[in-house]
Formats: C-alpha cells, sequence, structure tokens
C-alpha cells in the first residue's frame, strides 16, 4: 500500500501545501482540490476490494490521512466526512441505497457529509419521532462540514435508545436550516449549523439502526481515524521547523508524534485510553505549532504566513470530533506542572 502513500505525499506537496496559504485566506477549498482527491481514488480509500476501494490496511490509511492534514487541513477534513457513509454502506442491509450510492461514493462521482455526533450525548441533539412511512427529526446538528461541496449527508438521529441512521439531501427548506459558521481557522471547510424542524425522513433513506450503547462502543475506531489530523499538522510544523535550520526540534516532536500514534493504535484494543491518545495528540499539535511561531519568529504574526495558520488550525483540533473525556484530558495536559 506504499503507493497510497507515496500519492498522497505528493497531493500533499505539490497541491495542497502550496495552495493552503490562499485556500485559508479565501475561505474556500478549490473544487480542483476535490477533483484530485476523486482522481488519485482517495474518494474510496475506507472501501473494501470488493466494493471498488483499494482494501487498505490501517496503517495505510492512517499515513494518508496524517499526510492529507498536513497538505491543508480545510481540504482534509472536509473530504474525511465523506468515508463514514462509504463505510456504513459497505455493510449496510439497505442493498437499494447500497446499489444507488456506494459506487459512486467511491469514485468520488458523489461525494458525502456527516451529522452523526448530536446522537451521541444524552439527552440528544437530534431526535427522530416515528410516524408512519417514516421518521419526524427536531433538533440540531451543530457543526456539518462541506455544505455546498456534497451531494448527500450521513444523518443520525435517536428515536429513544434507538440511534436511527439515514441519507438525506443536504438541501435547505423549510424543515431544514443551514446556518453557516464563521470558523477562525479551516473556514474552507464550509461548515453550517443545521436546525431540523419535523423534518420528514422516509423510511427508504434509513441504512440501519442500532442501539445507542452499541453505536457508541462502535465509533471507536472513528474516533481513533480522528487522531490523524493533529498528527499530520504537527509533522508539517516539524518539517518547517527542520527549513528553519531547527533539526533537533524537528526530530523532537517526530518522535512525540510515533508515541502518540502507537498510543492511538493500541486504544483499539483498549477503548478508555482513547480520550487520553486524543488529547495528547491535539495538545502536541497545539504545541508543535506554538514552537513553528517560537522558530520562525515575528513574521509568524503576519497574515498569510503558514506559522500564524498552523496555530489557528490546531486550535481548531482542540475542539473538532471533541469529547467531554478528550477535554477533560487536555485540560489536564494544559495544567501539568
Amino acid at each position: 500500500m506504499t503507493d497510497l502513500v507515496t500519492r498522497a505525499q505528493a497531493l500533499a506537496d505539490d497541491l495542497l501545501f502550496p495552495a493552503a496559504t490562499e485556500v485559508d485566506l479565501k475561505g474556500e477549498v478549490p473544487s480542483s482540490h476535490f477533483d484530485a482527491l476523486a482522481a488519485e481514488g482517495f474518494y474510496g480509500l475506507a472501501a473494501p476490494k470488493e466494493a471498488g476501494g483499494p482494501g487498505a490496511d490501517l496503517p495505510t490509511i492512517v499515513q494518508v490521512l496524517e499526510t492529507l492534514a498536513g497538505g491543508c487541513l480545510s481540504t482534509m477534513f472536509t473530504w474525511i466526512q465523506h468515508h463514514g457513509l462509504v463505510a456504513a454502506l459497505t455493510t449496510a442491509d439497505n442493498a437499494e441505497l447500497r446499489d444507488r450510492y456506494l459506487p459512486r461514493l467511491v469514485s468520488g462521482e458523489l461525494k458525502a457529509g456527516a451529522a452523526f455526533a448530536a446522537v451521541i450525548p444524552t439527552p440528544p441533539r437530534l431526535r427522530a419521532e416515528r410516524v408512519d412511512g417514516g421518521y419526524l427529526l427536531d433538533g440540531e446538528a451543530p457543526f456539518v462540514s462541506g455544505w455546498g461541496v456534497i451531494d448527500l449527508l450521513q444523518l443520525c438521529a435517536r428515536d429513544g435508545d434507538t440511534v436511527v441512521s439515514a441519507i438525506i439531501d443536504p438541501v435547505p427548506g423549510e424543515q431544514l436550516e443551514a446556518r453557516p459558521l464563521d470558523l477562525v481557522a479551516a473556514q474552507g471547510t464550509a461548515t453550517v449549523h443545521l436546525v431540523f424542524t419535523r423534518y420528514f425522513l422516509p423510511d427508504d433513506r434509513v441504512y440501519g439502526k442500532i442501539a445507542h450503547a452499541d453505536f457508541v462502543a462502535g465509533n471507536t475506531f472513528a474516533s481513533r481515524l480522528n487522531g490523524c489530523a493533529p498528527l499530520g499538522l504537527a509533522a508539517r510544523a516539524a518539517r518547517l521547523i527542520e527549513e528553519l535550520g531547527k533539526p533537533g526540534v524537528a526530530a523532537g516532536i517526530r518522535a512525540e508524534i510515533d508515541a502518540v500514534r502507537g498510543r492511538l493504535d493500541a486504544a483499539l484494543a483498549d477503548p478508555p485510553s482513547l480520550p487520553a491518545a486524543r488529547a495528547a495528540g491535539a495538545e502536541l499539535a497545539f504545541r508543535a505549532a506554538g514552537a513553528l511561531v517560537a522558530a520562525n519568529g515575528s513574521t509568524s504574526v503576519l497574515a498569510g504566513r503558514h506559522p500564524q495558520r498552523l496555530v489557528r488550525e490546531a486550535t481548531f483540533l482542540l475542539v473538532a470530533a471533541g469529547r467531554p473525556e478528550i477535554k477533560s484530558g487536555l485540560l489536564e495536559l494544559f495544567s501539568r506542572d
């Protein structure tokens, strides 16, 4: 699978990173970035071979995610939302939805976003009420990325203790309001706050139902992958620090990246340890970006410079895909003696 990683590195270095400053300043990812990801087959990264994907193993997926995050966080963060639906449809019982959408999702012809975090807390932020022929949805999905880019939205809502998973069209209307968010970083993710008011979800758009406890337990793999972006950002910071003539500092950051990656991988077999590993990765990214600012000097605070952008993006990653346990872990790290 080294070919996938090599192609991801070329894409990050030749296309994404050179454009990252402009993406940050404009707050928009050019469509050519997503086209390039599709052309290289990266929209099917999560798919097994029998579904048209590469059947990539975990180390390969991790390296690709970290590499792309170090190229352009806005591009990577928007793109990574797609893979939840790809993975879900490969095992879904709803053959009609799978056959209709999966091949075009794997090819990148269709692009997907995700909105499932609202079902994790109790009470949920997005509720589903059973009615004839489907469900009525009420509530909110606070952060949904890729609005205006995605063709489909993977959506989860709670009906009591059951999580209902479905596909909807990301089209605003009387029952679905999309409120654009002004982010301090990664504005190019086109993130919105969705509000659902008696939104009708027909049964034929539902691809799965699962107990809430099982849904949370099954989120371990996705949470581990969410730990990739901070490490990719830290690696880019280390690379820039080395280019500034500080190889010892860069080597120290890289050693920490390897250690955190090992903790994240080990947590797949020990899920209670995952929040601490996620916190360690986010804190490392924040610290590595700060080290880049210090190494580069006063010009780091000028608009359009990589150091200040990476600090803001590291701030974004302190809370992106967060959970209360990760927050507690971060506060413990920040308050250590």
